[in-house]
């Protein structure tokens, strides 16, 4: 059974920032700003867009404080006078430690995740001192051998192919159903990958698990065999994968398998 992430390992993984929405008066390059700011300190995939995207436009970012990071949800800190936070509407609107009950998410903040869902973009959201300020759609596509390389693995013996991401569903369900894959697992925090792995594990298959993610470790580690792709990603990930592919190509995990037989 072969278990893929989806950002990064399906995708080009070198996601780039399509559009800044922002919500009631707050201005759209604040909204980048303090966002950037904050991913300044992010190891995540998409925070490089982030940053990358506000450098470009020389906004001028300032260092955070006092941030904590939940793993497949969002992140929050201090940049300046105004506490932010940014990732998933779930996190942004009820995850904060400073929210009580939770925030309303604006409509125009709805309009805009199903733009995304339609797009098969990403979309964060961006919080400034409890109220939802606006929201980045960022763009990743999907590699363009992935398709090819999942055809070539199903012919070296793997029966099931499984994608585990932490997307929203209609994200993951059109990623999925361009690629073919047999099982689409949505909105998976990390521990829940690896309970993916393990729940594949108990059904009695041999798992591979490929990702290139900090978030991607545990369940590397979990796998019978974790696949890392190491060109861009988390040393996290490289540690505790079994194998580590050192370039930034997706065919290069049918090779291993071949080699590993060979060997």
């Amino acid at each position: 059974v072969l278990m893929f992430d989806k950002t990064g390992t399906l995708t080009s993984g070198v996601p780039a920032l399509a559009e800044v929405e922002s919500f009631g008066s707050f201005e759209a390059t604040e909204v980048l700003r303090l966002a950037a700011s904050l991913d300044q300190v992010s190891p995540h995939v998409l925070a490089g867009a982030i940053v990358r995207a506000a450098r470009e436009r020389d906004l001028e970012l300032e260092f955070p404080e006092q941030v904590v990071e939940r793993h497949g949800a969002g992140i929050e800190g201090t940049i300046g006078s105004h506490r932010v936070a940014l990732g998933k509407a779930s996190f942004v609107t009820g995850g904060l430690p400073f929210v009580t009950g939770g925030l309303p998410l604006p409509r125009a903040a709805r309009d805009v995740r199903r733009r995304s869902v339609l797009d098969g973009s990403s979309c964060v959201f961006v919080a400034f001192d409890g109220q939802v300020a606006g929201a980045l759609l960022i763009d990743d596509p999907i590699r363009p051998d992935t398709p090819r390389v999942i055809r070539s693995l199903r012919r070296t013996g793997v029966r099931r192919v499984v994608m585990v991401t932490g997307d929203h569903p209609d994200v993951a369900e059109s990623v999925g159903a361009a690629l073919g894959v047999d099982r689409i697992l949505s909105e998976r925090a990390p521990s829940e990958k690896v309970d993916a792995v393990e729940a594949e594990r108990r059904e009695g298959g041999t798992v591979i698990m490929v990702g290139d993610g900090l978030n991607d470790a545990p369940a590397l580690a979990a796998a019978d065999v974790g696949v890392a792709m190491g060109a861009r990603g988390a040393t996290a990930s490289s540690e505790a994968a079994d194998v580590v592919i050192v370039v930034d190509r997706l065919d290069r995990l049918v090779e291993a398998i071949a080699i590993a037989r060979r060997s």
